[in-house]
């Protein structure tokens, strides 16, 4: 009984979570697909804005990761400045028109 006071004691003084609604609130899924992780990564570096975010699982979804990881790449190298998404966009959209006119 002793020892149980000192671990709930030690547990308040050191601010760990006294509810279990606490302890889900902490506690993040981790993501269930790949491409889902690389949407989370290039969120990340490139500083996507909320707006935008969903088009970037859409992208990581529908295409290759080593295509994606291109984008990324050649984003990282050749936008220093700026909205660097943007860039990442401008290469993702020339893919699509690339694979429209091949499929013509």
């Amino acid at each position: 009984c002793y020892n149980l006071n000192i671990t709930l004691k030690q547990m308040q003084i050191n601010n760990a979570p006294q509810r279990i609604s606490e302890i889900k609130r902490k506690f993040v899924k981790p993501p269930a697909y790949q491409w889902q992780d690389l949407a989370l990564r290039i969120i990340a570096e490139l500083s996507i804005p909320k707006h935008k975010k969903s088009a970037v699982f859409k992208v990581c979804r529908d295409y290759h990761k080593n295509f994606i990881e291109r984008c990324l790449n050649d984003t990282k190298e050749l936008a220093k400045e700026g909205e660097r998404w943007k860039y990442f966009f401008k290469l993702i959209s020339q893919e699509k028109i690339v694979k429209k006119n091949t499929i013509q």
